[in-house]
């Protein structure tokens, strides 16, 4: 009977549960169990017909239940339509909002993220959906925000996503929306707003997530800011435009736990109470710029709970702590592009949860860690580490090889050395590996071959040996970009081997190859960069090449043995960088269809210039036979995108096109070193843009075009070894605040120097020489600016192509030591000033010793007289000095024997007298330094100066005499003793042990060769010091 009961009961407790699942389970079904109110299906339908949709986003919108169309929800219970969500997702839906909306007297939920909705201004009616607890617009809307939509009440969740024209000039309305949780303005315009809406944000009872981001608010941010902001649980004022301190009261929300003012334009220091949130969890302070924090206080702190920190592009310095690793909930830390220093303390291997670490482009200048603390494999977890671009150096630490879980691995631009740990090619999960730029040696071990993730491999610029087979890439399915350039390598691959991967980036430049392109590059069909620069190939390319060549971006065959000749049109890819340049092809020019750089330099190419060479924006024809005259076509107005020209070193013929001023966006036009003749055209006046002008060693001739007056930007222009004539324009130095070199070397140009070249700021070579300039030379040369300052550091002085790191490499000759030097890499050292062989006259100004930087001086064949200034010794930093053949006079100062860079002195042919200044630096010089001075005397001359220790006379000064006799009576007491020890001391040495007397004798010899030098050196001393009074008497 009680089995019964009990089974009874129980099939009730079991009806019971089935019935309240029953019911509790409509909810699921409901859509398809309950039709949705005709009213309601009626409203959508019309607001359905204000829209459109090209991509039948909506196409489900038919039939009698509402309720199963996309983006629409219903209530479990009556089918009243409670939400609409129709976030595009990148669709093109667009058109009006209609009023019918209104209807849906239950609605929720409104989402009406739109991609695009024509710039429509949003709906008063809004504001009259009672029952909204969430609504978010985006997309195209614009005009103000509705005030109605501060009506409702129940709103918790209101979003403005990013809307191209959405603004707001009062913040008032918000206060009604008394139950609002969740705020955001994405993009919206605040700026009529002010400082109003920190006030009235702050009085929303129940805001836990503000977010006003992407360029709302402007202005600063008072230090009581966020005072009254107690509940905030996130806190989202990234890309807006504060140029502000972080407000203290930050530090007094201690609900935060998300706080992004990323891209803010905050300066100053990070108040370190931030550490101290009790809740904080992610931290967000990226690319303000300028906002600082010493790293050793910063991570003191306790961040209990923190676990991401992201602080790059900012100003962080000083060494991580150890404390760093008392973080444990750490998961992201990036600390990228600061001025953090030091190296990776041990103590981050107790960071247990951390799965990305970023430290680049900082200060770095310790160690890896060899040991990490806290529990093995505690960084299991770990899938980004990148320390590239520091100053690192050491080795790889072994524990590389435990983080199981990497998939980054970045340590590329350091100073790290040694071989690649064993461990490293056991990471099975590694996807980027990147060394480049260290110097790593050793070999690569054929277990690389394993690492079947892998995508990028880049160990470029080390000192890597050894022979790489198609074992190395056995099973690298997925790798894309390869980069083994500027190692030692030794490649060998089967004749029938084919690759697993397809690859888009190869670079394998200074690579051996042997003597022909590899044949597995056949079956790489998804190149878009190929480099074998300098990898000792030769022959010619094979047809097979052609095929696989099209679509390429970047092609570099440069630095090799190639030959033959190139296909006569030359398809390789839309906007490509294509360089043949150092090989031994002949032959015609190709024609070129789209290509953007062309390289062909240094090469064997002849014949006439091609009549069209295609969309060519960089051109290099540089080091060819091309002869011929250019033709206009190259240059007609459909062809004008020109960049950069250089057709050196060549054989062309004729005139310069004067359409080539149609080239308006021309920087570098180099056509040194070939035969043109005619006048320079006035037409190259029009090249604004124009930075390097290279015309020298031709046959032009006529005047400089007073058009070039335009050419404001300019740095380089070369007009030297020409058959220009008269006179140098006074508007040269009006306009030219970049131009840094200067040459109009051997031409005919006469008259006056003009002295509104000192204008010239920028400059730093001057070449006049070989002209026929007259007059004296201005004292205000004396005041070329950058001639003042001292060039310490090497400078990029090329033009930077903006492409691919690609550069057009200026070059200068210069006359400098007695031989003609040319400059590139090292151009920005050289200030020189050269006004050699011309009929300047009047005396040499002082002036000049103001140009503390100069390297060269070269005023030689003038006729400049009078003396050289005694301020020559402030010139620290010449290297050469020559003003031989002028008619300089009296004594040679005695100041000149400081310059101790000095490497060439030619004072020769001219009217000095006197004792030569041998002494210091200057005893460097041999006779011809000084030769055809009638008056000059002494060495390293053969004639000997009158009275001294080589003539008849020997006067001797008082203060001479003493200092001499002091010298002899110490000399003569140094030997006295010297005798009497030699005497007494031996016999006491020698009579105790034989070994005391060798190093007793030894130590003797030492002094004794001491004083006698001593005493040599003061006599030597002596006599330059009475030469020098004879000569002053």
């Amino acid at each position: 009977m009680e089995i019964v009961k009990v089974l009874q009961l129980m099939l009730q407790i079991l009806l019971f549960v089935m019935r309240e699942f029953v019911c509790s389970s409509a909810g699921v079904v409901d859509h398809h169990l309950v039709g949705c109110l005709e009213l309601d299906r009626e409203a959508l339908l019309d607001f359905k017909s204000g829209l459109e949709d090209p991509d039948n986003r909506l196409i489900s919108w038919k039939g009698n239940n509402c309720c199963q169309w996309w983006g629409i929800s219903c209530d479990n219970r009556t089918g009243a339509v409670i939400a609409i969500d129709l976030q595009d997702d990148g669709w093109n839906l667009h058109g009006n909002i209609r009023p019918s909306l209104m209807k849906l007297k239950s609605l929720r939920h409104l989402d009406l993220s739109f991609g695009s909705v024509d710039g429509v201004p949003i709906p008063e009616f809004v504001g009259s959906l009672k029952n909204l607890q969430y609504l978010k617009i985006s997309g195209a809307f614009s005009g103000l925000i509705p005030l109605s939509i501060g009506n409702l009440s129940s709103l918790q969740y209101l979003g403005f996503g990013y809307s191209s024209g959405l603004a707001v000039h009062n913040l008032e309305w918000v206060t009604g929306l008394v139950s609002l949780k969740h705020l955001e303005f994405q993009g919206v315009d605040l700026s009529m707003v002010g400082l109003d809406w920190i006030r009235i944000l702050s009085r929303l009872p129940s805001l836990t997530d503000l977010r006003i981001s992407s360029y709302c608010l402007s202005g600063p941010l008072p230090s009581h800011t966020f005072l009254n902001f107690t509940s905030l649980a996130m806190l989202d004022l990234s890309g807006n435009l504060f140029h502000s301190k972080i407000p203290d009261s930050l530090v007094n929300v201690s609900s935060l736990v998300d706080l992004d003012m990323s891209d803010c334009s905050l300066y100053g220091r990070i108040p370190l109470g931030l550490a101290e949130l009790p809740s904080l969890k992610f931290l967000s302070f990226y690319r303000n710029d300028n906002l600082t924090a010493s790293c050793s206080q910063f991570f003191r702190g306790k961040w209990e709970k923190i676990q991401v920190l992201i602080l790059s592009q900012n100003k962080l310095h000083g060494k991580l702590p150890s404390s760093i690793g008392n973080m444990t909930f750490l998961s992201d830390l990036d600390l990228s592009s600061n001025h953090v220093e030091g190296g990776i303390p041990s103590s981050i291997g107790k960071l247990c949860n951390l799965t990305s670490f970023h430290m680049s482009s900082n200060n770095l200048d310790g160690t890896l860690p060899e040991l990490l603390e806290g529990t093995q494999n505690c960084l299991s977890s770990l899938k980004v580490l990148d320390l590239s671009n520091n100053r690192l150096v050491g080795r790889l630490p072994e524990w590389l090889g435990q983080l199981k879980s990497i998939v980054t691995l970045s340590l590329e631009n350091n100073s790290i050395y040694g071989p690649i740990p064993a461990q490293l090619w056991s990471l099975q999960t590694l996807v980027d590996l990147k060394l480049r730029l260290n110097n790593l040696n050793g070999t690569l071990p054929n277990s690389l071959g394993q690492l079947s993730e892998l995508s990028t491999f880049d160990i470029s610029s080390n000192h890597l040996t050894g022979l790489i087979t198609d074992t190395h890439f056995q099973k690298l399915v997925n790798l894309t970009y390869l980069d083994l350039s500027f190692n030692s390598f030794k490649l060998n691959f089967s004749s029938n081997w084919n690759p697993p991967f397809q690859l888009v980036y190869l670079r394998m430049g200074s690579c051996h190859f042997g003597t022909s392109l590899p044949s597995w590059l056949k079956s790489q069909e998804s190149l878009l960069s190929l480099d074998f620069s300098n990898a000792s190939i030769s022959g010619s390319i094979p047809p097979w090449f052609w095929n696989i060549s099209n679509g390429i971006e970047s092609l570099n065959f440069s630095s090799n043995n190639l030959e033959g000749q190139l296909p006569s049109i030359l398809d390789i890819g839309d906007e490509s960088d294509v360089d043949f340049s150092s090989n031994l092809f002949e032959g015609p020019l190709p024609s070129i269809t789209s290509t953007f750089v062309l390289d062909l330099s240094n090469n064997k190419f002849s014949g006439p210039f091609p009549e069209y060479l295609g969309e060519l924006s960089y051109l290099f024809l540089s080091g060819n036979r091309i002869n011929g005259e250019i033709p206009d076509s190259v240059f007609d107005y459909s062809l004008t995108i020109f960049q950069v020209i250089d057709l050196s070193n060549n054989g062309l013929t004729g005139s310069i096109p004067p359409n080539i001023g149609n080239c308006n966006f021309l920087r570098v036009l180099d056509l040194k070193k070939n035969n043109l003749s005619g006048k320079i055209p006035e037409s190259l006046g029009q090249l604004e843009v124009l930075e390097i002008l290279h015309l020298g060693d031709n046959r032009l001739s006529g005047e400089i075009p007073h058009t070039f007056r335009n050419l404001f930007g300019i740095e380089t222009m070369d007009l030297g070894n020409n058959r220009l004539t008269g006179k140098i324009p006074q508007w040269i130095g009006e306009g030219y605040e970049s131009l840094r070199i200067l040459n109009l070397r051997t031409n005919s140009f006469f008259g006056e120097l003009p002295s509104s070249l000192s204008n010239l700021s920028s400059l730093q070579v001057l070449d006049l020489t070989g002209n026929q300039l007259s007059g004296s030379i201005p004292a205000s040369f004396g005041d070329f600016k950058a001639m003042t300052k001292v060039q310490s550091q090497i400078k990029n002085y090329d033009a930077d192509l903006g492409l691919r790191g690609r550069y057009y490499k200026d070059m200068l000759v210069v006359s400098m030591k007695g031989q003609v030097l040319t400059f590139t890499k090292t151009l920005s050292l050289v200030v020189s000033m050269d006004l050699s062989g011309n009929n300047l006259s009047g005396q040499l100004p002082v002036e000049i010793t103001k140009l503390l930087g100069l390297v060269v001086l070269n005023f030689s064949r003038n006729h400049i007289s009078g003396p050289i200034p005694e301020s020559i010794s402030k010139l620290k930093q010449l290297q050469s000095l020559d003003l031989s053949s002028n008619k300089l006079s009296g004594p040679i100062p005695q100041s000149l024997s400081e310059l101790s860079f000095l490497g060439l002195l030619n004072l020769s042919n001219n009217n000095f007298s006197g004792m030569v200044p041998y002494t210091g630096h200057t005893t460097t010089f041999e006779a011809p330094s000084f030769a055809g001075n009638p008056g000059l005397c002494g060495p390293p001359l053969d004639v000997k100066c009158p009275g001294g220790d080589n003539g008849s006379k020997n006067v001797t000064s008082s203060d001479d005499v003493s200092s001499e006799s002091f010298i002899d009576n110490w000399f003569y007491l140094s030997v006295g003793l010297g005798f009497a020890a030699g005497l007494l001391v031996p016999f006491l040495i020698m009579a105790i042990r034989k070994s005391w007397s060798d190093a007793y004798f030894g130590i003797v010899d030492k002094v004794e060769e001491r004083i006698s030098f001593f005493v040599y050196k003061i006599a030597i001393y002596n006599r330059s010091r009475g030469g020098t009074r004879r000569r002053r008497r």
